[in-house]
């Protein structure tokens, strides 16, 4: 069985960073869309490097979220910080996603998708739009759905909704990560039932709006060693 991916999100400082060099996390994310973890593209250079003196063989990959960009401001962005992930977090359509591909062609593009809060709620997304990103993306990520904003929600969704995801995505080789509302006490839930690629984390893993090594540790434990 392919070991869980970890992606932890919102990083904005290099002590935090650096506390975290022995945790064997996959992804750290990075935001740059309007958000109170936003950092600019100077300080996500500082801590982009800053991975490069992780463990030997098994430095994790920047991921950037963004929300409806213009590939002018990626392309910007790009020429400062050294990204091994896209991650749109916004409408992009499956055409945006191509043209992001094309741009960027050493770069993955990864696209959210939103899903409903629970199973009476029919508005969001279905999980056949899936069908429309083939070839368009590199992999995809389940988030919960909110009318009022973009980008995270640190809220969790209907994970019974999960398998239809799952099953489009297995159809088209796309690993399909689960975020939104995850913490140390509720992954192991969720990867005991559902066993996505990888999971995203957040506000979880944070006290007092601040990234929380002991939160971060348990988050990472419960999830490689479950």
């Amino acid at each position: 069985m392919t070991e869980t991916m970890v992606k932890i999100c919102g990083l904005q400082d290099v002590e935090v960073l650096k506390s975290m060099v022995n945790l064997p996390v996959d992804y750290i994310g990075f935001v740059f869309a309007p958000s109170r973890r936003r950092v600019s593209a100077d300080t996500a250079a500082v801590l982009v490097a800053e991975l490069a003196g992780w463990r030997t063989g098994e430095v994790p990959k920047a991921a950037g979220v963004f929300v409806n960009p213009e590939i002018a401001e990626l392309r910007e962005l790009l020429s400062t910080v050294s990204l091994d992930v896209i991650q749109l977090h916004g409408d992009e359509s499956p055409g945006f996603c191509r043209e992001v591909q094309e741009a960027f062609p050493q770069v993955q593009v990864w696209k959210a998708l939103s899903v409903i809060v629970n199973k009476d709620d029919k508005t969001g997304n279905s999980y056949n739009i899936i069908n429309s990103y083939a070839g368009t993306v590199d992999a995809l990520l389940l988030d919960t759905y909110d009318p009022q904003q973009s980008g995270g929600s640190g809220r969790t969704f209907a994970w019974e909704e999960i398998p239809a995801y799952q099953e489009q995505a297995a159809s088209l080789g796309l690993p399909l990560f689960v975020a939104g509302g995850l913490h140390p006490g509720n992954v192991g839930e969720l990867l005991e039932g559902y066993s996505p690629d990888g999971v995203d984390v957040s506000s979880g893993v944070e006290t007092d709006g601040v990234k929380d090594i002991a939160k971060m540790t348990a988050f990472v434990e419960r999830v490689k060693h479950l």
